[in-house]
């Protein structure tokens, strides 16, 4: 259904001079009619990820069982919070390696950071871009890394695919830097926001696909 058909399918089922959207085509993510339901659902699934990603090394695999658990939501299937945490169990093994490694080059690069604020290091303030955006970079590929990941294809296939994934959609990484953006701006104003943030950053790892597809 091209955009002309669908909003004349809308003012028909608006008007109930038609068929109704639902009869036209089956909903694609049926469990995300309730807006409210899905930013509850949006939350929890936050509290889930920042509790199994306490340990900062152990993120990577809450990220991963967060997303699939979101992934389950939408699709209307079973996505209990038991679910979230057989996912997290099967992720974690290979999820702390990429988690270490994580954190090794988040701390190289907050160094560099610093170093350049000091004005210890010629060219400072464009270390310090280069930095960040560092930062941003790492964070993306992360996301995208969790996203992919499954209990059948491994970490190991999932960060191989980052190249090939942001390179398929350079948009929708630019959306998923806005949201690793997003999370560390409302940790730094708040520190229980990291909850909402999380949330906001697995959410957008399902959502980008589905822009994508709508398209």
């Amino acid at each position: 259904m091209n955009r002309r058909e669908l909003r004349a399918a809308r003012r028909a089922d608006a008007s109930g001079s038609g068929p109704t959207l639902d009869e036209r085509e089956p909903a694609r993510y049926p469990g995300a009619k309730g807006a409210f339901a899905l930013f509850g659902e949006v939350l929890l699934t936050g509290l889930l990820v920042t509790a199994a990603g306490i340990l900062v090394v152990t993120l990577p695999a809450a990220l991963a069982a967060g997303i699939r658990h979101l992934r389950r939501y939408v699709n209307a299937e079973q996505s209990h919070a038991r679910t979230f945490w057989q996912d997290w169990r099967a992720a974690l093994p290979g999820g702390l390696v990429v988690g270490i490694a994580a954190v090794a080059l988040t701390l190289l690069l907050l160094l560099d950071i610093d170093l350049a604020n000091s004005g210890a290091l010629p060219g400072g303030a464009l270390i310090s871009i280069v930095g960040w955006l560092g930062l941003v970079a790492g964070a993306v590929a992360l996301l995208v890394a969790a996203g992919a990941w499954t209990p059948e294809r491994g970490w190991r296939g999932a960060v191989r695919g980052i190249p090939s994934a942001l390179a398929a959609d350079p948009v929708g990484a630019l959306y998923l830097a806005a949201a690793a953006v997003l999370v560390g701006v409302v940790t730094w104003m708040l520190a229980p926001l990291i909850v909402a943030g999380l949330g906001c950053a697995a959410f957008a790892v399902v959502a980008v696909p589905a822009r994508r597809g709508r398209r």
